[in-house]
């Protein structure tokens, strides 16, 4: 008889991370430090605000209209700049709106949060001796190795997701980033694991709406994103 799996939990010795920063760790080439997918996970870490939020309970999702329901600050400065934003708008607005307005600050909070958790380091370059870039390889591997065990057993074997790691699972669906997160398994396997979850059962509506008005946004912006990228290209 099949024992289902324990859900996988967070390591107590695991540096805790935001959804953002998970994304994030996923993107960075451990060494160079260079971003991969980046005109997907970007707006895929915009989304992870607003799905973080939804989870702690400061916003809610109706009509895919974004509201605030509590204003009281997280102790992350990406999430709680981001609060402060949606909570200082005189209209409700969508989803897809507020995912591309906060998006050059998520990825900056993302990047800026996963340096002070020591997880990455930051380094400086010019490319041509004239254009300054900046590069994120990893210090610590830790969290990241964290995360894709959480994918792993979850995405591959059946576990049991808790909320956050089916969440992250739902914007990794969304971005179209499954290759990023299981670069060697049969990607038609990955996809249909992944949509399942995210079509699952979820305990709180407001995060349940959250992370589908959020998916869905995601879809349209990358879809749009990658089509420009071709025609430019």
């Amino acid at each position: 008889m099949h024992t289902p799996m324990e859900p996988p939990t967070q390591s107590s010795t695991e540096t805790p991370t935001t959804l953002g920063e998970q994304l994030l760790l996923l993107s960075l080439d451990d060494k160079s430090g260079t971003a991969k997918e980046s005109a997907k996970v970007a707006p895929a870490i915009s989304a992870a605000v607003l799905v973080e939020l939804a989870l702690a309970g400061r916003i809610d999702v109706t009509d895919d209209r974004v509201t605030v329901v509590d204003a009281t600050p997280l102790g992350e400065p990406a999430l709680d700049t981001a609060l402060a934003d949606i909570d200082g708008t005189d209209k409700a607005r969508s989803t897809k709106d507020w995912i591309i307005r906060l998006g050059t600050d998520a990825v900056a909070g993302a990047n800026r949060g996963l340096v002070e958790k020591g997880l990455v380091r930051e380094e400086k370059k010019k490319v041509l001796g004239l254009f300054p870039v900046r590069r994120y390889p990893e210090a610590d591997g830790s969290a990241e190795a964290g995360v894709r065990q959480r994918l792993d057993a979850v995405v591959l074997r059946g576990a049991a997701p808790d909320e956050r790691t089916a969440s992250l699972v739902a914007l990794l669906h969304g971005a179209k980033l499954h290759r990023l997160a299981f670069p060697d398994a049969d990607a038609r396997e990955v996809r249909t694991a992944m949509e399942s979850i995210s079509n699952g059962q979820w305990s709180a509506k407001a995060v349940r709406d959250a992370v589908r008005a959020a998916e869905e946004a995601l879809a349209v912006i990358v879809a749009v994103t990658v089509t420009t990228t071709v025609v430019a290209t």
